[in-house]
């Protein structure tokens, strides 16, 4: 459970409000009232190793210029047992902290004994969350939107749990609704030209027009022949339907296994009908007057929460809206199953449902900031520079097994996850199975494969990792040296910082800058034929980077290969 960035943090924050304590003692400073003080780390590195504004945040109250509240600040400190060396005052007030490197040495220490563990933190308190991802219509293959939205979604998890929290994984099958009597219709215009020749039945023009349509109902005439061709139009299309959902949800089951995701429970919004839970949520809402019948429809007061426009629940044929399902579903979560926190991975088309679905939260009475919603932008498939087509009513369209199969799972989940959720992605086919250190992917697992290949060459020679206890960690003290360490002390904060945002982009950048720490590091130092000591504590160190390189890759469900 070690964050030493965080305990580094916590020893300025003492050692400042101890300091601003003594100071108006003596009466250099007034009554300062200070919850929280801010410390960051600088971008610049000529900045020190961490920063606070306190002087800044102070001054109106102090009635003193920033820099001198912040020389006061820096006269009344006291270093003694805390990683910080010197204190310097920059621009218009900033107190700039600079570390000895016991705390890099520390960390080296963490890694060592704490091996897999490492970055393991506790910020969640064992809360139980659900993270809610892909819920695909289960009427196709899965596109490219779901294969983002199912790495991001997986990502986040796996965060969380590393976070302390107790996750949950879900899909909710949309197996009700709209999507599913266009899907009956389909398969039922595709079973008619099947049997009674292609004009004998005009196939929909919003219909589903993939492939996977015809080959269902080829499957379904080779099993039963045309034992439907004289029932009910209704009892047709529900027949097919429980022929082929099964199958398309097997499929999706399949794919998302192949792709790493597997998920703890799959969530059938028919169920919602089924057990009455679209009944008693509309019952609730009716109940408690948030509720209106208007061209004989009946809304959801979402108005009244804050939203601009009210919504329809239940059309004016009598059915029930997706919005009302959605309703229910998330009373099933929040108060049957009881999630402390909920977060939905939607696609940024969904922007305009996140509100009104917060609304809706609230009228359920429940506070709506503990419904999270990620909205993730398009993605752009490229192959030779070009844009690679998708259309996911053709039949063409390059599905998640179609990626997977072109550039594999490890290229596939790390190149999802290199940019924020909210920006566009471009995907660079060709850039994905490049073996070179142009390919990010390739650039990581090369960086754990080269330190693979070292242990074993050294092993080999009888030079094993020895005991961290035995090492004068302090030898480590060139630049290259330094900041390895520091980009490993960092990962623990990653982790809290990748939980708090939900944005796992900070963890390939992260895992890229260790990579390129190490290399760095490969290039400046020798290992094999130093002095036996030095010898011994940059041996601890390239085992610990190879520690952090496989968590980090284990948490993004990507191979850490040994050989390459």
């Amino acid at each position: 459970m070690a964050n030493i960035v965080e305990n580094i943090r916590k020893q300025i924050n003492k050692v400042v409000k101890n300091s601003i304590s003594k100071a108006v003692e003596k009466e250099e400073l007034p009554e300062l009232k200070i919850e929280e003080i801010t410390v960051e780390i600088p971008k610049e590195k000529s900045h020190g190793d961490f920063s606070t504004n306190i002087a800044m945040q102070t001054a109106k109250i102090a009635k003193k210029a920033p820099r001198q509240i912040a020389e006061i600040i820096i006269n009344n400190m006291d270093f003694k047992s805390t990683y910080i060396e010197k204190v310097e005052i920059a621009g218009p007030g900033f107190i700039n902290f600079y570390l000895n490197n016991d705390w890099l040495y520390d960390s080296l220490r963490d890694i060592q004994k704490l091996k897999e563990e490492y970055g393991r933190i506790d910020i969640g308190g064992g809360q139980k969350v659900m993270v809610e991802f892909v819920s695909a219509n289960p009427t196709g293959p899965l596109h490219m939107g779901n294969a983002r939205g199912g790495a991001l979604g997986d990502c986040i998890a796996s965060v969380l749990e590393r976070a302390g929290y107790d996750v949950t994984r879900e899909f909710y099958v949309n197996d009700a609704g709209n999507q599913i009597e266009k899907f009956g219709i389909s398969l039922e215009a595709r079973y008619l030209q099947l049997i009674k020749g292609e004009d004998a039945v005009e196939f929909p023009e919003d219909g589903y027009h993939g492939e996977d349509i015809i080959e269902h109902m080829k499957n379904y005439i080779e099993e039963h022949g045309d034992k439907l061709i004289d029932v009910d139009s209704s009892q047709r299309r529900k027949e097919l339907v429980e022929y082929a959902l099964p199958k398309n949800i097997e499929r999706i089951k399949n794919a998302l296994e192949e792709y790493g995701v597997k998920f703890d429970v799959w969530f059938s919004e028919q169920s919602l009908y089924d057990g009455g839970e679209i009944e008693e949520t509309l019952e609730y809402l009716k109940e408690k007057g948030y509720t209106k019948e208007e061209q004989d429809a009946l809304w959801f007061k979402a108005t009244l929460f804050g939203a601009e426009k009210d919504e329809v629940i239940v059309r004016n044929n009598g059915i029930p809206t997706y919005f009302l399902a959605d309703i229910a579903y998330h009373r099933n979560k929040f108060l049957k199953r009881k999630f402390d926190r909920v977060i939905n991975l939607l696609g940024a088309d969904h922007h305009g449902h996140v509100f009104r679905m917060k609304c809706a939260v609230e009228s359920l009475g429940i506070n709506p900031d503990k419904l999270d919603v990620v909205l993730f932008q398009l993605v752009r498939l490229y192959r030779n520079g070009e844009i690679a087509r998708m259309s996911k009513r053709t039949g063409k369209a390059i599905s998640l097994t179609d990626l997977l199969e072109e550039v594999g799972r490890d290229a596939a989940r790390f190149f999802f996850n290199t940019k924020a959720s909210g920006n566009h992605l471009d995907f660079d086919l060709d850039l994905a199975v490049k073996k070179s250190n142009e390919n990010p992917v390739f650039y990581v697992q090369y960086a754990h494969a080269r330190i693979c290949s070292m242990l074993t060459l050294l092993e080999s020679d009888g030079i094993k990792v020895p005991d961290v206890d035995t090492v004068n960690v302090c030898l480590l003290d060139k630049d290259e040296e330094i900041e390895l360490l520091k980009r490993l002390a960092q990962y623990p904060e990653e982790i809290r910082l990748t939980a708090e945002t939900l944005e796992p982009s900070r963890l390939t950048r992260y895992v890229l800058d260790v990579a390129a720490a190490f290399h760095s590091f490969y290039n400046a130092c020798r290992v094999k034929g130093e002095e036996e000591e030095i010898m011994k504590a940059r041996l601890l160190l390239v085992e610990s980077t190879k520690v952090v390189i496989r968590n980090v890759l284990e948490l993004l469900s990507i191979n850490a290969p040994e050989k390459m």
